[in-house]
C-alpha cells in the first residue's frame, strides 16, 4: 500500500522557534490547527513526520524556512544510521 508523502521534522528547532516567536504550545497549536499534545510530541521527538499542509502552516505560523524546520542531511562521508 502506497503511504503518503511526509516531512520529517528537528523537534528541537520547532521548540526554540517556538519560544523564539513567544508563543506557548497551546498558541502555536491554535495556529497550526493542531493540538498541543501534538506540539508535545513534535518538540519531544516521539513524531517526527507531518503530512505536508500541516508542515506548511507550521512553516507559517513560525515564519521559518524548510532549512530550520528540517534535520540535516547526511553527508556523503556520514556512516549511515543504525536502527
Amino acid at each position: 500500500m502506497h503511504q503518503p508523502p511526509t516531512y520529517e521534522v528537528d523537534g528541537e528547532a520547532i521548540r526554540d522557534e517556538r519560544m523564539e516567536a513567544g508563543l506557548t504550545q497551546e498558541e502555536l497549536a491554535r495556529q497550526v490547527g493542531i493540538s498541543r499534545r501534538y506540539v508535545s510530541h513534535l518538540e519531544k521527538g516521539s513524531r517526527r513526520h507531518m503530512k505536508p499542509k500541516t508542515y506548511r502552516r507550521l512553516r507559517e505560523a513560525l515564519n521559518v524556512t524548510d532549512s530550520r524546520l528540517r534535520p540535516p542531511c547526511p553527508t556523503e562521508g556520514d556512516p549511515p544510521e543504525r536502527k
